[in-house]
């Protein structure tokens, strides 16, 4: 995957585990505090359930599980941002439980470098980049790829057409 390395770009941040992870800011629709969710059986389990946003159904996803971290109990700064992100075609609203929010980091291109290469892509699939601002590195995450698999499969598995072939 290229990283565009040619503009300025501003980041939301956010702790998991210790960890500064960052999603383009123009992708964050907004930050809640962490509110209770209704569960959704045959879910993943980084699928944490869904909330109820101004009238409308949005996701949730557990961000420490879904990257393999051990959950931790809630605390004041947990949060969820609400995130958009491209499905074939369409725009998806998604909710990302974090520890916490940090800030919105402005980067330049000289401090993003490309994801590191590892022996297996998918370790590094959901990175768009490394940035660096002093002597911390922010893991700048790919929206798309990050939610890429969230939730969908059991929904398509349990439909109709499917349930028609098997």
């Amino acid at each position: 995957m290229e990283v565009q390395m040619s503009e300025t770009q501003q980041l939301l941040t956010f702790l998991l585990d210790d960890e500064t992870y960052g999603l383009n800011i123009q992708r964050v629709q907004e930050v809640l505090e962490f509110t209770s969710t209704t569960t959704i059986p045959q879910m993943p389990d980084y699928m944490i359930g869904v909330i109820n946003l101004r009238g409308h159904v949005v996701p949730v996803v557990n961000m420490r599980k879904k990257f393999g971290m051990q959950d931790v109990a809630r605390t004041v700064n947990t949060c969820i941002i609400i995130v958009e992100i491209q499905k074939n075609k369409t725009t998806i609203v998604m909710g990302a439980l974090v520890d916490s929010v940090r800030e919105v980091m402005t980067l330049e291109s000289d401090q993003i470098e490309p994801p590191p290469e590892m022996e297996n892509p998918q370790q590094t699939a959901f990175l768009h980049g490394m940035g660096k601002q002093d002597d911390q590195f922010v893991l700048i995450l790919d929206v798309d790829q990050v939610f890429s698999t969230v939730g969908f499969e059991p929904v398509e598995e349990i439909s109709p057409k499917t349930a028609v072939d098997v």
